[in-house]
């Protein structure tokens, strides 16, 4: 909610200054609530037990008159450390604050005296905090859920009445975009026996039946089969759930303009097939396919925000399950490009099925091709926990990525597509092998998808690492990440409708 008027003028339930470590000269919305509270805020500063570093909170409580019950100080950090990052950061911290406090109304302020933001990119940057922060899932508990619900409300107070409706827009797009990373978060959390390929396909089919700029198709075994996606049928064929791929359109733009496709491996569960994983490993692969649930989420929030582009979601979805019907290692499948792929190891399957996806996009003549995947451990033991790998065929759509991952702190890395390593793919008996083997594992994964992209810009994500936090990060609680969906849109806002 937005309203006019500076933060003291606004009843609710608590004021939210935003103080830099180190500082003492207030500015801004905090100077105007150390005023109006009589200096309770330097007085907090000047005591040392309040220091503003990011994400510390300190709570107040001014006399009886006031038109709030408490002031909550969101520390921001060093201002020579500034990023909108900091914002999404300190506001999640006060959003789950007032969570532990029962807060209903939150007034945020919304003005310029933030190291100079911009007011609308404040303002974005405080809704996703709030609502990335505050995310649980929740969906299967049916006793010991805490008492204490979320803010009913977050109110950005917006001084400078003229840019009232710039403010309106950029929270109706954090929105937008939240809504989406915790539609993913929903995704990758729900357990394997309910979240199979059939009801990935059915969250699709209500995606699109919402939306009138978007369609879906689900393409069943048999019409894969008779088109020859047989490297997708067989990383499904050891389970009784059948695979399906999944097509999302969206046109924003006129239909002369060729699409952006964006791909998202969709492995519902990932056992290793017969090359089982071990059982350490095994517990958490319900998240293999949450490169499928960004493609979807993302493909969503474009048509929610209008984008001016045409697009196309394909997720080639499957379980990899050690079944008497499952492939094994020493199969040879034919691609639908009809190069050959010799399967050195079954647990080397998302790949395979994006083989089949990223030529299938060449149909579409594309204007650009990204993949979002879970792809290998290799990519986590090479950049950590946080870092998404980056690899591609084309300087200026790694370039976009990048710009899109700085603004949105969903940052990648990026490795090389490294030609000499195309000897390790190489197969004695068919065109290529699945793996080529522990060393520069993610680098060999990427250039084995770059046999199957065609001749246009093409990037790949790998999210392996960022996918699953393993604990509670500023605005990613312990879990599902969504990761991905932010780091894309952000790239598709700043896109122009056709590739210059």
């Amino acid at each position: 909610m937005v309203r006019a008027g500076k933060v003291v003028a606004i009843e609710a339930d608590a004021w939210v200054a935003l103080v830099y470590e180190g500082e003492n000269k207030l500015s801004g919305a905090a100077a105007a609530i150390d005023r109006a509270t009589g200096g309770m805020i330097r007085e907090r500063l000047a005591a040392g037990d309040f220091k503003g570093k990011l994400r510390e909170i300190c709570v107040l409580y001014p006399r009886a008159g006031f038109k709030c019950r408490c002031i909550l100080i969101a520390g921001l950090g060093k201002k020579t450390e500034f990023r909108t990052e900091t914002v999404r950061a300190a506001s999640a911290a006060t959003a789950q604050k007032a969570r532990a406090l029962e807060l209903k109304t939150l007034v945020f302020p919304a003005d310029s005296g933030t190291a100079g933001l911009a007011v609308p990119e404040l303002a974005e940057a405080v809704v996703e905090g709030a609502a990335l922060g505050l995310y649980r899932f929740e969906a299967y508990r049916t006793q010991d859920m805490e008492e204490s619900a979320s803010p009913a409300q977050v109110i950005l107070a917006v001084e400078n009445g003229r840019s009232r409706p710039a403010v309106e827009r950029a929270v109706e797009r954090a929105q937008i975009v939240s809504g989406a990373v915790r539609l993913v978060r929903d995704l990758v959390s729900t357990p394997p026996g309910d979240m199979t390929p059939a009801a990935l396909a059915r969250v699709a089919t209500d995606l699109a039946s919402n939306r009138r700029a978007l369609s879906v198709e689900v393409l069943e075994a048999d019409r894969m089969r008779e088109i020859g996606m047989n490297a997708l049928l067989g990383v499904g064929c050891g389970s009784h759930e059948a695979p399906k791929f999944i097509i999302l359109t969206y046109h924003g733009a006129a239909a002369d303009v060729p699409p952006i496709v964006l791909v998202g491996k969709g492995v519902t569960f990932d056992s290793g097939g017969l090359s089982l994983k071990s059982y350490e490993n095994m517990e958490g692969m319900k998240d293999d396919m949450a490169g499928g649930a960004v493609v979807l989420a993302t493909m969503a929030a474009a048509a929610d925000l209008s984008l001016p582009l045409n697009l196309v979601g394909l997720v080639p979805a499957a379980e990899n399950l050690p079944g008497g019907g499952a492939y094994k290692p020493g199969d040879v499948l034919k691609s639908l490009s009809g190069r050959t792929i010799e399967v050195m190891n079954t647990d080397a399957e998302g790949r395979l099925l994006l083989a089949d996806a990223l030529n299938y996009a060449e149909r579409y003549e594309p204007q650009a091709v990204i993949d979002v995947a879970t792809l290998t451990g290799a990519c986590v033991v090479a950049l950590g926990p946080e870092l998404i790998g980056l690899f591609g065929n084309d300087d200026a759509l790694k370039a976009r990525l990048r710009a899109a991952g700085d603004a949105t702190g969903e940052a990648v890395w990026e490795l090389p597509l490294w030609r000499d390593y195309d000897e390790l793919i190489k197969s004695d008996i068919a065109d290529f092998k699945n793996t080529g083997g522990r060393e520069g594992g993610a680098i060999t994964a990427a250039l084995f998808l770059s046999k199957f992209v065609g001749p246009h810009p093409w990037a790949h994500l790998d999210i392996a690492g960022p996918v699953w936090a393993k604990k509670d990060r500023p605005i990613i609680p312990k879990g599902a990440s969504g990761v991905g969906v932010r780091l894309l849109v952000r790239m598709l806002r700043d896109w122009p409708t056709a590739m210059p």
